[in-house]
């Protein structure tokens, strides 16, 4: 599909896990556990091209754009005590919501919008916790979802998307097609980094809109035990255990997004 096409709903081959597809899958996988979400990434270094699982686990796929159905979407963070430096590596605090953050050691619950370390100013000039947010999406012809993490520097695009271009429209964003790509952009330290682009395709039909629901619930059902420790990429910034008294954060609205100054977005230090 070339990068300018625009997917059309009756050309769109929107495959769900329902009727004789999801009855061959609960008896293929009892005792297996449920099927996981691949996971894709915005890369690093202002790449331009999303790597898209393929046949063979060792030789991903590499695409400039990423279409489906966004199913649902959700804020996410993590707080390491140490340095995260990737692996499997667990957050000391994490939270499914971005509202409320469970501490891994002890179950203790903090309120993300007061906590010191979800501040502007705790991690340097950004946040000791990783402020993320998470996209399953329904790709064309596949009745898995991918999960894909966007990063602070994404935000603004992906709030604008969502208000802008599709509850202005009258639609919620599972009820419509979206195509994803990427561009490069460089923050205020020089620092090349890639930025998301959503573009709106085309509206689901009825009897589209209909066969998400399931995909929606199902989702919904399994994003808390989808690691979150995956979704963050490091970068140079790091979580101090004795950060410092910060400025309060931005608020988040009642969907989940933090109100990053304008023009703010590139320069926080994880992308």
């Amino acid at each position: 599909m070339a990068k300018n096409e625009i997917v059309k709903a009756g050309t769109f081959n929107l495959l769900t896990l329902s009727g004789d597809l999801a009855d061959a899958v609960a008896e293929e996988m009892d005792g297996l556990g449920t099927l996981s979400f691949d996971r894709v990434k915005i890369p690093a270094g202002g790449g331009i091209s999303f790597e898209l699982p393929g046949e063979d686990e060792d030789n991903p796929e590499s695409s400039p754009t990423l279409t489906g159905v966004i199913l649902d979407h959700h804020a996410v963070n993590a707080w390491w005590r140490d340095p995260f430096s990737g692996g499997n590596a667990q957050p000391d605090c994490s939270s499914i919501d971005g509202k409320k953050g469970v501490m891994r050691e002890t179950g203790e619950v903090w309120d993300c919008s007061a906590c010191r370390y979800n501040q502007f100013g705790s991690d340097g000039r950004g946040k000791a916790c990783k402020n993320m947010h998470r996209l399953y999406i329904l790709r064309e012809a596949n009745p898995v979802p991918i999960v894909l993490p966007l990063p602070p520097s994404s935000l603004k695009a992906f709030r604008d998307y969502i208000g802008k271009k599709i509850i202005l429209k009258g639609f919620r964003c599972f009820q419509v097609i979206t195509k994803i790509t990427l561009k490069k952009e460089k923050n205020a330290d020089d620092i090349v980094y890639s930025r998301a682009v959503f573009t709106f395709q085309d509206a689901l039909t009825p009897e589209q809109q209909q066969q998400v629901e399931g995909m929606r619930a199902m989702v919904k059902a399994q994003r808390q035990q989808i690691d979150i420790a995956e979704d963050y990429t490091p970068a140079s910034g790091s979580a101090a255990a004795d950060a410092p008294a910060a400025p309060a954060a931005p608020a988040a609205g009642p969907d989940g997004f933090m109100n990053i100054p304008e023009g703010d977005e590139g320069e926080l230090p994880f992308n």
